[in-house]
């Protein structure tokens, strides 16, 4: 008997909430965990003595690693399974948090935050969990259910933030830091709700068998919307890497109350569920590349605003605000380019490709941002290359073709 006969035509159907409720919860988690680290970067300072350069290293390897990891994670959940790979994934970020106090090298915490936290948040984010949800929803409903799991894990960065400021008063740092990684294992029943792989769909009894991993590779490298497409994400990388790992920095060399960074955060974390929600209802009604220039043109007209105006306690806030509707919106039309370029049937693995470009920008925000307040003793400059950046990612997605990629043998991507 061949594989493909014993394998079920159609996914396991769930109700909708159910599916999202898991995916969204599962990202909340390691999303919020991810987005607070930048929280504890003066603590790890102070204790280690590596110097700001040196722990922003570890943090930018790790938005390097987590962009790494989701392409082969990717893959392999369109062929194995979705439950493993977050099991997986859950897993590696409770135990790379746990032991993160634990160390004082660069190594150590290049090991600890950039490998296993944030190697094991790749393997259960968002490439995973939205090809997953894109999966196990109806096609009608899928620009809605991408939004409502992106909004999870900004409800994450909204709720962890502020707990980790309250349990570091409380228990100090390292104990708050130890929490947050025992938290991410509630994540863990998700898996029994998004298990199956990409030969399953709801909504198709003849579901596409998924392409060779080389084989989609190459078809999506050939095609120049996708390429525009994953260098528009480079920046939207960049941007929010910067924002986690340095706005608590930022605030505070403007001589704001400290406490101010996990309100700012939360702030950030609270509005990207408005532009989350916003954005799977505006998915259905206007083309995604327009939605996604003029999310990167916000950008770079909330940036110029808060670069010119005065640092009070409401500008910061107000900036938060702002810089929240925009956060992490980008990621639901991304994720249905690239489904409406290639269809489901290797969305996790391509997707996964496209957030290893918003990684590398990552990297850069996270690292740059530590080197240049290290050698000017400002963020000055890095907030003026945000605003080249998002001014060219607005322009960028303009020529991108909404429409599906051919695929070998003269199929189109369904």
């Amino acid at each position: 008997m061949s594989d493909a006969s014993m394998r079920p035509p159609t996914a396991v159907p769930h109700a909708f909430w159910l599916v999202l409720l898991a995916a969204g919860g599962t990202f909340a988690l390691t999303m919020g965990v991810r987005q607070t680290m930048g929280l504890y970067l003066p603590s790890l300072n102070t204790s280690t003595g590596l110097g700001l350069g040196n722990i922003s290293l570890a943090f930018a390897f790790g938005q390097l690693w987590w962009g790494l990891t989701q392409p082969f994670a990717g893959a392999i959940a369109d062929r194995i399974g979705t439950g493993r790979v977050i099991a997986a994934g859950v897993v590696l970020v409770a135990l790379g948090t746990f032991i993160t106090p634990y160390m004082t090298s660069t190594a150590g915490l290049v090991f600890a935050v950039g490998v296993l936290a944030a190697g094991g948040a790749g393997m259960a984010g968002p490439s995973v969990l939205m090809a997953a949800s894109t999966r196990l929803v109806a096609p009608e409903r899928r620009g809605m259910a991408t939004g409502l799991v992106n909004a999870g894990g900004s409800f994450g960065q909204f709720a962890m933030a502020p707990l980790a400021g309250v349990l570091t008063v409380g228990v100090g740092w390292a104990a708050s830091m130890q929490v947050l990684g025992v938290l991410v294992l509630l994540a863990l029943p998700a898996i029994w709700v998004l298990r199956g792989n990409a030969f399953q769909a709801v909504g198709s009894t003849t579901p596409a068998r998924p392409l060779p991993a080389r084989e989609a590779l190459g078809v999506a490298l050939r095609l120049p919307s996708f390429l525009l497409l994953s260098a528009g994400f480079f920046v939207c990388g960049f941007h929010v890497a910067f924002l986690a790992t340095h706005l608590p920095g930022v605030i505070a060399s403007c001589g704001l109350p400290v406490q101010l960074g996990a309100w700012a955060l939360a702030l950030i974390g609270l509005f990207n569920i408005v532009g989350s929600f916003g954005i799977g209802w505006a998915i259905g009604r206007w083309r995604m590349k327009s939605l996604l220039s003029s999310i990167y043109a916000v950008r770079a007209v909330a940036v110029l605003a808060f670069v010119l105006a005065p640092k009070t306690e409401v500008t910061v806030l107000l900036f938060a605000a702002v810089m929240g509707v925009t956060f992490l919106s980008t990621v639901p039309p991304t994720a249905g380019l690239v489904a409406r370029f290639f269809g489901p049937s290797n969305m996790a693995m391509l997707f996964g490709v496209v957030m290893l470009g918003h990684q590398l920008g990552g990297f850069l925000g996270a690292w740059l941002g530590g080197r240049v307040f290290e050698a000017t003793g400002a963020y000055d400059w890095i907030w003026y290359v945000d605003i080249v950046l998002a001014v060219g990612a607005a322009l960028i997605h303009l020529p991108i073709r909404e429409q599906p990629a051919v695929m070998p043998a003269g199929n189109v991507a369904a």
